[in-house]
């Protein structure tokens, strides 16, 4: 039995179990330290201890994980650490310091963890790599030679590859969006200056909760043209219901979005008697759409996002939600920012979140992207790996040479929080300047939207 605590509370039976096993191990067993080994992170109230109990309640070995600079604020690099183990527990069927570390690495995913080191005994090394962690190289720890490992988490490559990986092989006979706008959300429609959008919402969420559905139709079909610097002037739905009470609910959440963000439903299409389903087509008009290609190496990256609201009852971690508590004049505010800025490059957020978004980016503009980890605004209720990965109500990314070039979004934050660069893919930079690969290479497959 693995049992978790918090690692400040000294009086947690746990912790107390913990400390004493890491007094024999470190101190009394290895001579690590002179008296005690605790130390800045055992008062860090984020660090947790993972303890293993045998059969009748006795620690067999234990392990801290949690942010690795203590005290600072918690962008998703955390570090184990401690991982001490009985003599009579390190032999035999039962591995329990391997156990210990799966565990670890699986509670700091859980904690939205993007960056999981370690530093190690040299004699633990062997299991650590068994175990699928990457050496980093050698370092010195408490006057002795140690080795750096760290965890390779692959959450954002995860995403991007259910999302928008198939693409490239799906669309490659289209002509999407003209030249210079392959990958766009929106299309421009040749020889006007409309632009269209069009995005269906999954039948499940349709299935699940019918109204926000229904606001979630416009809302992804709004920002969609909004990060092409375009007007909304109207929207056609298409709804599947199993009859007229789901389909009523599903218009209802649909009316509410539209006039929130005072769009017009033009028209559209509704059948009765089938599995859920919505589809939103939307219409914007700007003479001069700003594409997802316009920027290259050079360029600054900034994110925008409405910070306001919190997680969907029921989607904690996959849904943030800022816009249904807004005011009208507020979500024009964010809306109109893009074509009020004109960046050279802009795009929404999507369901590939905002690593995965970049990555689209950056590839629609031939090169790779690095995100500053610390420098994205973040909700103080979101982990970096949920804020990284959901869908937000409204964040939109913009690449500029201007590194001063920022969006007034109104109730809306923005950053300049990275860069593009030459090659493919998007990298994470971390306040110690350490990148490590989020996606390494192409999302869509579409390639760059030549001019």
């Amino acid at each position: 039995m693995i049992e978790e605590a918090r690692a400040a509370d000294a009086s947690h039976p746990a912790v107390v179990a913990y400390r004493a096993l890491r007094r024999r191990v470190f101190v009394d067993e290895q001579g690590l330290f002179a008296g005690s080994d605790l130390d800045d992170v055992d008062a860090d109230p984020r660090a947790l201890v993972l303890l293993a109990r045998g059969p009748s309640g006795e620690a067999l070995g234990g392990v801290r994980l949690g942010p690795a600079r203590p005290g600072e604020p918690d962008i998703g690099w955390w570090a184990g650490s401690r991982l001490a183990v009985d003599p009579t527990a390190r032999r035999g069927a039962v591995r329990v310091g391997a156990a210990l570390v799966r565990a670890a690495c699986t509670r700091a995913e859980a904690a939205g963890v993007l960056r999981f080191d370690a530093t190690v005994q040299a004699a633990g090394e062997r299991m650590f790599a068994r175990l699928g962690w990457e050496r980093v190289g050698d370092v010195e720890h408490i006057g002795r030679a140690h080795v750096l490992m760290r965890f390779p988490i692959g959450r954002v490559a995860a995403l991007a590859a259910a999302t928008k990986s198939p693409l490239g092989g799906l669309l490659g006979g289209f002509h999407l969006g003209g030249p210079g706008f392959v990958g766009d959300d929106g299309a421009p429609v040749p020889g006007t200056d409309v632009v269209a959008a069009c995005d269906a919402i999954l039948p499940s969420m349709v299935e699940r909760d019918p109204r926000w559905a229904g606001w979630c139709g416009v809302l992804v079909n709004v920002n969609d043209l909004a990060a092409m610097g375009a007007t909304p002037v109207g929207l056609l739905d298409a709804v599947g219901a199993r009859d007229a009470s789901f389909a009523r609910r599903v218009l209802a959440g649909l009316a509410d979005a539209a006039d929130a963000y005072g769009v017009p439903v033009l028209g559209g299409h509704t059948q009765l008697g089938v599995p859920a389903a919505l589809s939103v087509t939307a219409l914007g008009r700007t003479a001069h759409p700003v594409p997802a290609a316009g920027a290259g190496p050079g360029a600054t990256v900034r994110l925008t996002a409405d910070l306001g609201g919190g997680w969907r009852p029921g989607y904690t971690g996959r849904q943030w939600d800022s816009t249904s508590g807004r005011r009208r004049e507020e979500l024009a505010a964010m809306v109109s920012a893009v074509g009020r800025a004109r960046p050279a490059a802009a795009k929404d957020v999507s369901m590939a979140g905002a690593v995965g978004t970049l990555g689209m980016l950056a590839e629609a503009s031939g090169c790779a992207a690095v995100l500053d980890v610390a420098a994205v605004p973040r909700p103080a209720g979101a982990t970096a790996g949920d804020w990284l990965t959901c869908f937000p109500g409204f964040a939109v990314l913009t690449a500029d040479p201007d590194p001063q070039h920022a969006l007034d979004a109104g109730p809306a934050t923005g950053a300049a929080c990275g860069e593009l660069v030459a090659g493919a893919g998007v990298a994470l930079r971390w306040p110690d300047g350490v990148t490590t690969t989020a996606l390494p290479g192409a999302v869509t497959g579409m390639g760059r939207a030549a001019s």
